[in-house]
């Protein structure tokens, strides 16, 4: 069987460097980043050029790109299977930007909802890049030539750009870009705030009780589960109506494997208060092999920054030869 046909499709996922992932996002998708490395060649990177469209304190930011790093791999991605790295440090995602943003229509950007949404919540700092930011999120996905791209319901729109800006780039110059598809990863369970569970739980919520970061140590996740919402009826029973309870049994479920119906067995004729306490400590411990990795990958600055140089070199090598074969297309000038 030839190498064409056993070669593994090819992800890109970019994560951007704005702090620590909540319980849903962690049930929802994070945690099924490490399995995925089995079954296609991963490349992640923290794309820290995207974080610039809004305005950040340069050392709060050289932080929090670290800390994003080292989450990334505490949360599953092995460096020797996926290709890990921080965007800036791979010079062909700028360098292809400019050349798919003279491939892109000023009235395609203008379309951009997301633009939009932001111009109105930062009016003061409308920046070019934050106008172009489509562009460069299209230079990230095909200078690897990703055949997939997780995204949420938000980037849909960017993802059809990039798949336009490939598709004509490909008819002018010629065959040169895979067409990138969205990757629907396995939907894990919907958490909901624990202080309104109608409301998705986000890490923007202003009350910090209603969210669970995957970072908080044990003794918070099980007061913030101890705070969380419920009915007076003291039965724990998923059914209508009950929206707090079935968020906690949804989240107990997500993370023991258990049915619905083994949780309310267990449960039975025990009170809530019993209930919040061990979905809190149940919680607190699945996650704690993520904050002792973290906790001990930031302690270790060297092996970090080992990890993300030799991504960043992995990611070039790639890259490059995708740049160089675009530079042939467009007409540029061979210096090497």
């Amino acid at each position: 069987m030839s190498e064409a046909v056993n070669k593994k499709k090819v992800i890109f996922s970019g994560i951007q460097p704005t702090g620590t992932f909540t319980l849903g996002n962690y049930i929802g998708a994070v945690r099924n980043w490490g399995p995925l490395q089995e079954e296609y060649d991963c490349i992640y990177s923290i794309v820290d050029m995207h974080a610039l469209t809004v305005k950040r304190d340069p050392v709060k930011f050289r932080q929090q790109t670290i800390e994003s790093y080292a989450l990334l791999l505490a949360c599953g991605i092995d460096p020797n299977k996926s290709i890990a790295f921080i965007q800036s440090h791979n010079p062909s995602h700028a360098q292809l930007n400019w050349i798919l943003a003279c491939s892109t229509q000023f009235g395609e950007l203008s379309r951009m909802t997301q633009f939009k949404d932001k111009s109105k919540k930062h009016p003061d700092d409308v920046n070019a890049g934050l106008f172009t930011y489509p562009v460069l999120m299209a230079a990230d996905i095909l200078a690897y030539n990703a055949d997939l791209v997780p995204i949420g319901a938000d980037q849909k729109q960017h993802l059809e750009l990039a798949r336009n800006i490939a598709v004509r780039f490909n008819q002018r110059f010629g065959d040169m870009f895979t067409v990138p598809e969205p990757y629907i990863p396995k939907v894990g369970a919907k958490v909901m705030s624990l202080q309104e569970p109608t409301k998705k739980m986000s890490k923007s919520d202003e009350n910090q009780n209603a969210v669970i970061l995957i970072l908080d140590d044990k003794d918070t996740i099980i007061r913030k589960f101890k705070r969380a919402v419920t009915d007076s009826e003291a039965v724990v029973k998923y059914a209508d109506g009950k929206d707090g309870i079935n968020n906690l049994i949804t989240i107990y479920s997500a993370v023991t494997g258990k049915s619905v119906a083994e949780i309310e067995s267990e449960f039975d004729g025990k009170g809530y208060g019993d209930f919040k306490l061990a979905v809190g400590e149940t919680v607190a411990d699945h996650l704690a092999p993520v904050r002792d990795n973290f906790a001990r990958l930031l302690a270790d600055r060297n092996y970090l920054k080992e990890c993300y140089t030799e991504g960043a070199q992995r990611a070039f090598k790639l890259s490059n030869r995708v740049i160089s074969k675009a530079h042939r297309k467009v007409g540029f000038v061979d210096y090497r």
